[in-house]
C-alpha cells in the first residue's frame, strides 16, 4: 500500500528548484567549456583571405582538432590531427601575439618553399593553388621585412639576397614550424614578411560561416540587405 507523501509543498517546490538550476549549471558549465576549448566564433576583418574568406565573415573554429586547451586546469587534449599543407588555420603571429590570425599553411618542417613570379614552388615543384587570388601585376619591389629570410636559405646566408612579395626563397621551414601565406597573395601580411608559426601558436581549423554581411554599402533596406545569405553554412576548404 503506497504510503502518502507527507512532504510540505513547499519542501518539494525547493526541491524542484534545486534541480532546476542545478540543470541551468551544468548547461551552463558544458557551453563554457565548449566555447572556450571546442568551439569559437571569429570574425575576418581584412581581405587577406579573398576569395576563400570575405571581411565581414564570422566563422565557427574547431579548436579541438589540434588539441584544445582547457582554461584553469593547465591540461591540453590531445591533438586529433596535425596542422597540414593546404589546411586554414586560426593562430597568433609571432610578431603580435595578442592578435589572431588566419591564414593557409603552405609549408611544413623541413619544406623547401620558394616563389617565383607570385607562382609557389614546393620543394623544386610548382604548387597548384586554385584558391589563391592576384589582384595585381605590380607593386613587387624589395621589403626591408624580409631579410629575416636570409638565416633560412637553402644555401648560406647571403648579404646580397633582396626578396619581394612576388619573388623570393629558396627557405627551408625549420623542425616545429610553418610557412603560412594568404590567399589573397597581393594583399596579405603573412609568413612573408614576419616568418614562421610555431605549432603553440595554432589555436584551431576554421570550420563553417555560419553568418556573413557586406561591410561597406548603403541599402535602403537595412541590414537584411547586406546579409551574404548565399554564404551561411558554408564549409572552408
Amino acid at each position: 500500500m503506497l504510503r502518502p507523501d507527507r512532504r510540505s509543498r513547499a519542501a518539494r517546490i525547493s526541491e524542484s528548484a534545486s534541480d532546476w538550476f542545478k540543470s541551468i549549471a551544468i548547461a551552463l558549465l558544458l557551453f563554457l567549456v565548449v566555447r572556450t576549448s571546442l568551439v569559437e566564433a571569429f570574425k575576418i576583418p581584412t581581405s587577406s583571405m579573398e576569395g576563400t574568406l570575405l571581411v565581414g565573415d564570422f566563422l565557427l573554429v574547431n579548436k579541438a582538432v589540434y588539441g584544445a586547451h582547457l582554461p584553469g586546469l593547465d591540461v591540453t587534449l590531445p591533438p586529433l590531427a596535425e596542422p597540414e599543407r593546404g589546411d586554414v588555420i586560426v593562430f597568433h603571429p609571432p610578431h603580435e601575439p595578442e592578435k589572431n590570425y588566419v591564414k593557409r599553411v603552405v609549408g611544413v618542417a623541413l619544406d623547401t618553399l620558394e616563389m617565383r613570379d607570385k607562382r609557389l614552388y614546393l620543394n623544386g615543384s610548382p604548387v597548384y593553388e586554385p584558391y589563391a587570388r592576384y589582384v595585381d601585376g605590380g607593386g613587387d619591389a624589395i621589403h626591408p621585412d624580409m631579410g629575416w629570410q636570409s638565416h633560412h636559405l637553402i644555401a648560406s646566408p647571403l648579404p646580397e639576397y633582396q626578396p619581394t612579395r612576388d619573388n623570393w626563397g629558396p627557405i627551408v621551414v625549420p623542425d616545429g614550424r610553418f610557412f603560412v601565406l594568404g590567399d589573397n597573395r597581393d594583399n596579405s601580411e603573412d609568413s612573408r614578411y614576419w616568418g614562421f608559426v610555431s605549432r603553440n601558436q595554432i589555436r584551431g581549423r576554421p570550420w563553417m560561416v555560419y553568418y556573413s554581411y557586406e561591410v561597406s554599402g548603403d541599402d535602403p533596406l537595412g541590414w537584411l540587405a547586406r546579409v551574404r545569405w548565399a554564404r551561411l553554412g558554408t564549409v572552408i576548404r
